[in-house]
C-alpha cells in the first residue's frame, strides 16, 4: 500500500474514526489507543489520519499536513521496525534504542502549541526491553500527548500495555470498500484478499498468475522436477516472489487441513498442518539467514506436494 503519511482516503473504518473523534470532542481523550486488525487493512493509515486530526493537518494543502507528509512535523514521532542495511530489509523487532527517543520527545514542549503524537506501527514487534520502555511511558504520560499503537497481533503485547490503551478494533473491508479502495485490481485478486487492501496489492505481484498456477500444481501433486527448477529460479528473482509463494502455499495447506478435519480424515489433517508448520519454519529461516530462495522454493514444493 502507499505510504500512510500520504494516504488521505480511508475506507471501511468510519466507526473507529468516529469513536476517536467523539472522545476528542468530549475533552476526555484517552492518552493511548491500540489500533488492532488483520495485516494490510489500513491500521497505519488510520493512525496517521488521527494524527492529522490532532495536529490541525486535515487540510492536505496546509503547512502542518505538508510537514507530516515530509516527516518534518515537530509534534509527530513515528516508531517502527528499522531497515537492516546489511540485509536490505526490515529488522525482526523494534528495540529499546528505537523507543528511547519517545521519552525525550514527549517531555519537550509542543512546537506548535497543541498535541504531541507518537505512532508505534507494528507494536507486536517490540522486543522485551522496548516493550518495558514503552510501558513506563504509558504508566506516566505527560499531558497533551497521545500514543497510537497499531498491531496485527494484540495477544503478542504485554497485558500491561494492552490494559493501558483504549482499543480500536478494525475489521476486514467489505467488497464495496475493497473495490473503492483499489479500482484497478482484478476481481480474482480482490476475492483472494480477504478484505485486506494490503494483501490485494501483495497478491497483484503475481501479474501473470504463474506463481498461483505453480502453487496449484504443487498442492495437486502434479509438479514436474524440470518445471520446478525453472520456476524456482524465476520466482526467486522477483521482489515479492518467494514471500508470495509461501503465502499462497501456506494458505492452501491450511485449507487442506481444515477440509480434511471437517471430513473426519484426521491423519490427512495432521499431515497438512505439519506441512504448514514446516513451510513456516523454512520461510523464517530462509528470510532470517538470507538463504538461497530458489533452493528454498524447491524444498517448499517437495514438502507440500505429498498428500
Amino acid at each position: 500500500m502507499s505510504d500512510p503519511r500520504h494516504t488521505l482516503g480511508l475506507y471501511g473504518h468510519d466507526e473507529a474514526e468516529t469513536t476517536f473523534r467523539q472522545a476528542l470532542a468530549s475533552g476526555k481523550l484517552h492518552h493511548a489507543w491500540l489500533i488492532c486488525g488483520p495485516a494490510g487493512i489500513g491500521k497505519a493509515t488510520l493512525a496517521f489520519r488521527l494524527a492529522r486530526l490532532l495536529l490541525n493537518a486535515e487540510n492536505p494543502d496546509s503547512a502542518p499536513a505538508r510537514r507530516i507528509a515530509a516527516s518534518t512535523h515537530g509534534d509527530l514521532l513515528e516508531i517502527s521496525r528499522a531497515v537492516d542495511e546489511k540485509k536490505g530489509r526490515l529488522r525482526g523487532e523494534i528495540t529499546a534504542a528505537d523507543v528511547r527517543p519517545v521519552q525525550t520527545f514527549l517531555h519537550h514542549t509542543a512546537t506548535e502549541g497543541g498535541w504531541r503524537v507518537v505512532i508505534v506501527d507494528g507494536a507486536e514487534y517490540l522486543n522485551r526491553f522496548a516493550a518495558n520502555a514503552l510501558l513506563k511511558i504509558l504508566e506516566e504520560p505527560p499531558p497533551r500527548c497521545v500514543l497510537l499503537l497499531t498491531t496485527s497481533a494484540p495477544g503478542a503485547l504485554l497485558p500491561t500495555i494492552r490494559s493501558r490503551c483504549r482499543m480500536l478494533t478494525l475489521s476486514a473491508l467489505s467488497d464495496a470498500d475493497m473495490r473503492a479502495a483499489l479500482p484497478g485490481i482484478s476481481v480474482d485478486v480482490l476475492a483472494r484478499a480477504h478484505g485486506s487492501p494490503g494483501r490485494a496489492l501483495f497478491l497483484s505481484h503475481d501479474r501473470d498468475g504463474a506463481i498461483a498456477a505453480f502453487v496449484a500444481e504443487i498442492l495437486g501433486g502434479q509438479v514436474r522436477a524440470s518445471a520446478t527448477m525453472a520456476l524456482s529460479e524465476r520466482i526467486a528473482k522477483e521482489a515479492e516472489g518467494f514471500a508470495l509463494l509461501c503465502d499462497l502455499l501456506g494458505e492452501g495447506l491450511a485449507d487442506r487441513a481444515r477440509s480434511a478435519a471437517r471430513r473426519g480424515e484426521l491423519a490427512k489433517a495432521d499431515l497438512a498442518a505439519r506441512q504448514c508448520s514446516e513451510l513456516d519454519t523454512l520461510r523464517r529461516q530462509t528470510e532470517g539467514f538470507n538463504l538461497d530462495k530458489a533452493q528454498a522454493i524447491r524444498q517448499a514444493a517437495e514438502l507440500a506436494s505429498g498428500s
